[in-house]
Parts: structure tokens; sequence; C-alpha cells
């Protein structure tokens, strides 16, 4: 499992794209797990399924979020393992514990909390239609090193994401200025006045309108490049 596992590609991929694969590998190569997903938990405390390797994960997560608990919650949230041997005797989550059962035919589930950053994001969680499926050492190693190879996707694809925001924001900067640099010029021989002169008008105007300094500068310049009637 640990070979399929570090041939996923995390480059150019999307994050759905490398964590369906993963559980796709996990669902295979964790003992005892005839389906798992990965439940993910935004900073509004609001789960979602990132992806699933069959059908019967998808619902007992979706089970969970509607009742706003059970053990992939309360993994993610709290950064525990919960492993549930017979969800018959299982007492946490009697509300879900009955909906699960009889809906989805789940009799035990491991959820592992997934580490990121000192905290926990979510978890891997894995389910079977029999009981006592994760509770061999096995299971658990396994579980482990998956959630590991998942806190690494999601670091990737975060660090992706940020240093694409920080090219975005930097081109707009660079951008912004340029047209304001223009409306400068533009100002300067229009109305004779010198560039500190002309950056005070245009800061004047984007008070005055509630307008960002750019968007007025922006006007200027294509003031200029409209044709007379």
């Amino acid at each position: 499992m640990l070979r399929e596992l570090s041939r996923v590609a995390l480059v150019d991929r999307t994050l759905t794209e490398v964590l369906t694969d993963i559980t796709r590998i996990a669902a295979m190569g964790i003992p005892g797990a005839e389906s798992t997903s990965i439940t993910l938990i935004r900073d509004d405390d609001k789960a979602f399924t990132a992806a699933h390797h069959g059908e019967m994960a998808l619902l007992a997560d979706e089970l969970q979020y509607a009742k706003g608990y059970g053990p992939c919650m309360d993994a993610g949230r709290g950064g525990v393992l919960l492993r549930v041997d017979d969800m018959r005797d299982e007492t946490r989550w009697p509300d879900y514990v009955d909906h699960v059962v009889a809906e989805a035919g789940v009799l035990s589930s491991l959820s592992v909390p997934l580490p990121y950053q000192g905290s926990s994001i979510g978890a891997l969680n894995n389910y079977s239609t029999k009981p006592a499926a994760f509770a061999t050492p096995e299971s658990l190693r396994a579980g482990l090193e998956v959630a590991e190879v998942i806190a690494v996707a999601v670091a990737n694809a975060d660090s992706h994401w940020q240093l694409g925001e920080q090219a975005r924001n930097m081109r707009l900067a660079m951008e912004s200025r340029a047209v304001i640099e223009q409306a400068k010029g533009v100002l300067m021989a229009q109305r004779h006045v010198d560039a500190e002169q002309a950056f005070e008008i245009l800061r004047e105007a984007s008070q005055r309108y509630n307008r960002k300094l750019r968007d007025i500068a922006l006007g200027i310049v294509e003031s200029t490049q409209q044709k007379p009637r």
C-alpha cells in the first residue's frame, strides 16, 4: 500500500483528484475496510466529504453531517482516533448509530484524524459491514500511514494555492501601479501639476466617490482613449 501511495502524483492536479486516488488505495490496503472516505472540516466547522470509495462511506458520512456528530466528525474536530467495533453496542452517538446500521449496514468503523500544522483538519473514515473489522494492529497502522499521506497532499495543495494567490496579488499590484502612473501622467499634462499633486487628486477622488484608487486611475486613462463624437 505504501508503494501505491508513494506513486500518487501531487503536482499539477486538483486536491479532489489526489484524494480520490488515496481513498481508493486506502480502501484496498487497510485491513477490514470495505468503504473509505475523507472528511475535511472547514474553518466554519462545516464538514464535507472530499473524496470517497464506495457509497457506504458517503452515506455514513452524510448521516453524521445531518446529525452534527459522529465518529468521523469527533475524530476530525478533536484530533483523536476513534474505533467502533460494534455499532449495535455503541452508546456515544445513539441517533447516528441507529441510522447507520439500518440504512448503510455499517457495523464497525475506524476514524483517523488528519494532522496538519499542529491541529486536525478532518478524518480518514473506514467502514465495514462486519463487527470488529478494524481490531487488528495492522488496520491501525495502515490507517495512520494513509492519514499522513493525506495531510501531505492537503499541505501541498494549500502551498500551491498560496503561491498562486501571491502571484496573482503581485500581478494585480504591478498592474495597479502601472495604471496609476499613467493616470498621473494624464493629470500632469491636463492640469499642469507635478507628480505629487496628481497623486493627491487621484487620492481625493478615490475618497470622494468611495472607489478604489486603481479604478479612478483606470477611468482617467480610458477617457483619453475614447474617440470624440
